[in-house]
């Protein structure tokens, strides 16, 4: 059995879901970092080494449902214990709704929030028997006010929200926390391509009149996944600026 607490990031090969890796294994915790491309998961890996941290990478396609599950499974197993599960996996395919196709919805859906449901199902096992765990979901801002182009995002969003709040409901009775991030414009390869006309219109509509980190967004993570947060669960918490509050 593993001895340090055990986290398991999905979307860990980059951005938000690679900060929060570092960020954990930081804090002195063994990190699995998920996602498909191993070559990235390795490099980040890496990087974790390099500062003295313990990270593993694990690639496989959160969309095929029996793999990612068995995957959960085999995580817990291989450690004896899974501490920490944080959903961050997230795809887009924007699109006005009159032109969405079927497709397009259901490939959202399936990453962004039935990958993130078949984790939880497979990782409640764990942490029921442990009596313990934190189960942290990156939404977003577009699930919290919605988003114009953006119907299958803001509905995945919207639905990790929901999915939030009834597990903490339903796990509560055995001290295990579920929670939300909702991060807004956060700093990002995807932020990078915006022109600069469109990132001055955003950062008009953000209160602190800047974008954020993907360090501040782990900072949560961080906060949520600690002992500091036993008593938080079902809640919420905005990283945006103050842009929807």
């Amino acid at each position: 059995m593993t001895e340090k607490r055990v986290a398991l990031v999905t979307g860990a090969s980059r951005g938000i879901g690679a900060a929060i890796a570092r960020r954990l294994a930081k804090d002195g915790l063994h990190v699995v970092a998920v996602a498909r491309d191993l070559e990235k998961l390795k490099q980040v890996c890496a990087e974790i080494a390099g500062m003295e941290g313990s990270a593993e990478p694990w690639a496989c396609d959160l969309s095929d449902a029996k793999a990612w599950a068995a995957a959960v499974e085999q995580i817990a197993d291989k450690h004896g214990r899974l501490d920490v599960l944080v959903n961050n996996a997230g795809i887009t395919r924007d699109g006005l709704v009159l032109r969405m196709s079927d497709e397009d919805f259901d490939a959202v859906l399936d990453t962004n929030l039935k990958s993130a449901f078949i984790a939880i199902r497979a990782a409640a096992r764990s942490m029921m028997r442990a009596k313990a765990g934190r189960i942290i979901n990156i939404s977003s801002v577009a699930g919290v006010a919605g988003n114009a182009g953006q119907a299958n995002y803001a509905a995945s969003k919207a639905g990790l929200i929901g999915l939030t709040k009834t597990i903490a409901r339903e796990l509560a009775g055995k001290a295990i926390t579920c929670n939300a991030i909702a991060p807004g414009f956060i700093t990002t390869d995807m932020t990078d391509a915006l022109n600069d006309k469109i990132k001055e219109t955003v950062k008009s509509a953000i209160p602190l009149r800047r974008f954020g980190e993907a360090s501040e967004v782990a900072a949560a993570v961080a906060f949520l996944a600690s002992e500091e947060a036993a008593y938080i669960t079902g809640q919420v918490l905005c990283v945006d600026g103050g842009m929807v509050m």
